[in-house]
């Protein structure tokens, strides 16, 4: 019973190590992703939220499959490989759905609310979301929602020679007077790479679950297997 239960609690600490890593990843990127919500709309502010929901899950899942191990007992073990079932179910169902949909309306629609909220949000430059449009010019080195031409035709932004100082290669009080030494890329391409890599690297965490809930699930029955049969023997 000691080698499954040795390899039942590696691949348990592996699984609470990719729940911590989504925690992480959620908790760091917080702030980032609440001034993307002001920028380019609500909906990616609860990212990080949904990041770390799942982080917290995965862990007190895990910690419930240690605790089965800990106490040799077959029923925490067999409730922790049937909640690992039905979220490799779900995964999978997940998965499935948007790969069959990754190309169609909805992501098309997410697309354009994320161009259409940066152009208002530049348009309008409200004095309570300056700062989150300052830091994310900040943070992706990028100017306006397309370009910083973009700020020419901002009823919020007065100087309509210049752009802020946030859009600065090198900011300094007064730099974006000078048009040449401003980024040149806009927000939107910018927050649309961020999200594209931040989905890979959730992608790679994803995969990394998967493996190890498969793994989990099979080391599961057989410690289960092993539990039941010391529990008959005693």
């Amino acid at each position: 019973m000691c080698s499954c239960k040795c390899m039942f609690i590696f691949f348990n600490a592996l699984f609470l190590a990719s729940g911590v890593a989504l925690i992480t990843i959620g908790a760091l990127q917080y702030t980032t992703y609440l001034q993307m919500g002001t920028f380019a709309g609500s909906g990616l502010s609860k990212i990080a939220i949904v990041l770390i929901a799942v982080g917290v899950t995965i862990a007190l899942i895990s910690l419930l499959g240690h605790a089965g191990a800990f106490f040799d007992n077959s029923s925490m073990v067999a409730c922790f490989i049937c909640i690992l079932i039905v979220i490799i179910i779900l995964q999978i169902l997940t998965g499935a759905a948007f790969y069959i949909f990754r190309s169609r309306t909805a992501l098309l629609q997410m697309n354009s609310a994320i161009n259409t909220k940066a152009r208002l949000v530049i348009y309008e430059y409200s004095p309570e979301n300056r700062h989150a449009i300052n830091r994310i010019q900040e943070k992706f080195r990028c100017c306006g929602a397309d370009s910083g031409t973009d700020w020419s035709r901002s009823v919020g932004w007065e100087n309509h020679d210049a752009v802020p100082d946030s859009c600065c290669v090198v900011k300094s009080e007064g730099c974006g007077q000078n048009q040449e030494k401003i980024h040149t890329k806009g927000c939107v391409w910018a927050i649309k790479l961020f999200l594209l890599k931040n989905l890979v690297w959730v992608g790679a965490v994803c995969i990394a679950l998967g493996v190890t809930e498969v793994f989990g699930v099979i080391v599961g029955v057989c410690f289960c297997v092993k539990i039941k049969n010391y529990e008959n023997l005693h």
